[in-house]
C-alpha cells in the first residue's frame, strides 16, 4: 500500500523510519520546504505545497495513494484541515499522529494566549526582557514592541520585521536544562514565550523557566478536524495501516 506521511516533525520520522523496509508499505515523506535544512527521514521524500485540498486530492489519485498520516506540526492547522477534507473527497482514510500538548505542572507559571497575536498583547503590557521561542512564523506580530528586548530563537531567520531591540539566535534542538537555564540567566531573561508544541526536543525551556521561577506565555494550539485515528503513538498508526492493508 502507498502511503504518504505530511511530515516535518520528530514524530513522522520516526513513523517513516518504522515502515522503512517493510515490503507491504510504499512510503513518501512530504514536506512543506519551509526549513532550509530540514531534517530528512528514511525513504523517499518530496518537498512542497500540494496547492491547496484539490492539489493535494488529485496528488493521492495521481499517486494511487492507500492512505495519509498527517504527522505535521501542531500548529500547521491549514494542511491538518486539508488532509481530512482530501481524504473526504478520495475516500483515502487519514490518521492524525499528534504529539501530546505540555500541560503545567507545580511550580509552572503559565499565561494561556488564544494566538501569536493574543501572547503578543500580553507581552507588550509593560518593557521586559522575552525569550521569543515560537519558530521564525509569527514573530512580526512583536515586531512593533519597541519597549521590551527580546532574545528570537529560531532554526531560520524570520522573513518578518523583528522587534527594535532584540537578539536572534538561530539554532536547533534538542536543547538541555542547564544550555536553557544559562540562555535564559546570562541574556537576563524575566518571560519566556512559547507555542504548545509539546515533545521533548524543546520542553527543556520549560523545565529552566520552572525552576528560575520565571512566567511563560504559552500559546494554545489550534483545533483542526480529527482525521479516521487520532493518537500520540507511531506504533498506533502502524497498527491502523496494517488494518487497512
Amino acid at each position: 500500500m502507498k502511503v504518504l506521511i505530511l511530515g516535518g516533525t520528530s514524530d513522522a520520522r520516526a513513523l517513516a523510519q518504522s515502515l522503512d523496509g517493510d515490503g507491504r508499505f510504499d512510503v513518501v515523506t512530504s514536506l512543506a520546504g519551509r526549513v532550509r535544512d530540514p531534517l530528512l527521514p528514511a525513504g523517499r521524500v518530496r518537498v512542497g505545497g500540494f496547492g491547496g485540498v484539490d492539489g493535494l486530492a488529485s496528488w493521492i489519485r495521481e499517486h494511487d495513494i492507500g492512505a495519509v498520516v498527517d504527522a505535521t506540526h501542531p500548529f500547521a492547522a491549514q494542511i491538518s484541515e486539508n488532509a481530512v477534507a482530501a481524504g473526504a473527497t478520495t475516500s483515502i482514510p487519514v490518521a492524525s499522529l499528534r504529539r501530546r500538548a505540555w500541560v503545567p505542572g507545580p511550580g509552572d507559571r503559565w499565561t494561556a494566549a488564544a494566538s501569536v497575536e493574543d501572547a503578543a498583547t500580553i507581552v507588550g503590557d509593560r518593557p521586559r526582557r522575552v525569550f521569543l521561542t515560537i519558530g521564525r512564523q509569527g514573530v512580526g506580530a512583536f515586531g512593533g514592541d519597541a519597549a521590551s528586548w527580546f532574545l528570537v530563537r529560531s532554526i531560520d531567520p524570520p522573513d518578518a520585521d523583528l522587534p527594535p531591540q532584540h537578539e536572534l539566535l538561530l539554532a536547533r534542538g534538542p536543547f538541555t536544562v542547564d544550555a536553557e537555564r544559562d540562555l535564559m540567566r546570562s541574556r537576563r531573561i524575566d518571560l519566556i514565550v512559547s507555542k504548545n508544541s509539546g515533545g521533548a526536543m524543546t520542553e527543556a525551556k520549560l523545565v529552566a523557566a520552572r525552576e528560575l521561577g520565571l512566567p511563560v506565555v504559552m500559546i494554545e494550539r489550534p483545533r483542526p478536524p480529527h482525521g479516521d485515528l487520532e493518537t500520540d503513538s507511531v506504533a498506533d498508526v502502524v497498527t491502523w495501516l496494517d488494518d487497512h492493508l
